[in-house]
């Protein structure tokens, strides 16, 4: 027998333990989601009843559906925007830094070790309509604040507290990025003439553009399944609806009203709608990046 005859099977048993854990935790659940999609459980959960496409017209059908796809598109476009502009800003200026550099990546790095469930609760704290810090710093400039009662306010803060804890995972990517740079090509623009926006724009940007896809694409995900536990430290959905994203409406169905086969189908929706838009970013804008 030889040697790689012998071993054949050493890959597989190193790969078992994490196969395992992806099957137990992802593909089963996820059959069991498609399962359950298409049949209807009893008040009690002892019995269920096959009935087909029933449970995605009745989804498709609900005016609170429909409501969360907005909040939820909302949503996504100020989140991922507004995390990937402000750690693209912050990456910038730290990478001018000389001195203590090293001590302000450090700092701006850190709201990442935070969770969200944790973040929703320190911007949930800040932003109370009685003893927030914030709140009482915005009653100075006339501005009565109340997520609580406000849905406008209430968005912005689940926005804010989303934005603050995903600045720091693009800030270490786009960071990166720039120091990847090669300052020789911006020193011969700048010997041309071209001005530090026409350097930035003209060099920087362009040579960024795959790490700025990539954020693209985790921010989308981080904004459709990861801020759920913001929003229900902060909001929890509310008030009427205002922050209720199509995950956050899943468990609302599903684990407190215990309509586990609308639960189902709005998950295999959700799904099939990520699938939807990874396909749109990687047909349509990945032709704009410039490797």
């Amino acid at each position: 027998m030889t040697t790689f005859e012998r071993h054949r099977f050493t890959p597989w048993l190193l790969l078992a333990p994490q196969l395992a854990i992806v099957a137990v935790f992802f593909f089963w659940p996820a059959a069991e989601s498609l399962r359950q999609a298409f049949y209807v459980q009893d008040a009690f959960g002892l019995g269920e009843r096959f009935v087909g496409l029933a449970n995605f017209q009745r989804v498709m059908a609900s005016a609170e559906y429909w409501q969360a796809m907005g909040v939820t598109a909302l949503f996504s476009v100020l989140v991922a925007v507004g995390a990937m502009g402000l750690a693209l800003l912050l990456a910038v200026l730290a990478d001018r830094v000389m001195h203590g550099a090293r001590l302000y990546r450090i700092l701006l790095t850190w709201p990442y070790a935070i969770a969200p469930a944790v973040a929703g609760l320190l911007w949930m704290f800040m932003f109370d309509p009685v003893l927030g810090v914030l709140t009482h710093a915005l009653a100075g400039f006339g501005i009565h604040w109340d997520a609580q009662l406000n849905p406008g306010q209430a968005l912005l803060l689940v926005v804010i507290a989303s934005i603050w804890q995903q600045m720091s995972y693009n800030f270490v990517f786009f960071l990166a990025g720039l120091q990847m740079i090669p300052a020789s090509l911006l020193e011969a623009a700048a010997i041309d003439g071209a001005s530090p926006f026409r350097r930035f724009v003209g060099i920087t940007l362009p040579l960024l553009s795959p790490t700025a896809f990539f954020l693209l694409v985790m921010n989308s995900v981080y904004v459709l399944f990861e801020t759920f536990a913001t929003i229900d430290n902060t909001t929890l959905g509310g008030p009427g609806g205002a922050t209720r994203t199509l995950v956050y409406k899943l468990y609302e169905d599903g684990f407190v009203a215990r309509d586990l086969g609308s639960s189902s189908a709005q998950s295999v929706l959700l799904m099939v709608l990520v699938g939807a838009l990874t396909f749109v970013q990687f047909r349509y804008l990945e032709r704009r990046v410039q490797y």
